[in-house]
């Protein structure tokens, strides 16, 4: 009763094949969520230097200057 039957075993078995299996699929997956993390900061940093280099929004008192 404590111990695993032989139908446990082979679904545990099925699982780490399908996890561990065939070409590292899960180093794969791994290593394309990387890439997207990556890609996801380089973005956030471009985003930032765009901003830094627009021109801010003239004050209300520089608007009242130029209509003078």
């Amino acid at each position: 009763m404590g111990s695993l039957s032989i139908w446990h075993w082979l679904i545990v078995l099925a699982i780490v094949a399908l996890v561990f299996g065939g070409r590292g699929k899960l180093s794969g997956l791994m290593g394309d969520a990387g890439k997207g993390i990556k890609a996801f900061r380089e973005g956030l940093k471009d985003g930032e230097h765009q901003d830094a280099a627009a021109k801010p929004l003239p004050s209300e008192t520089e608007k009242d200057k130029a209509q003078s």
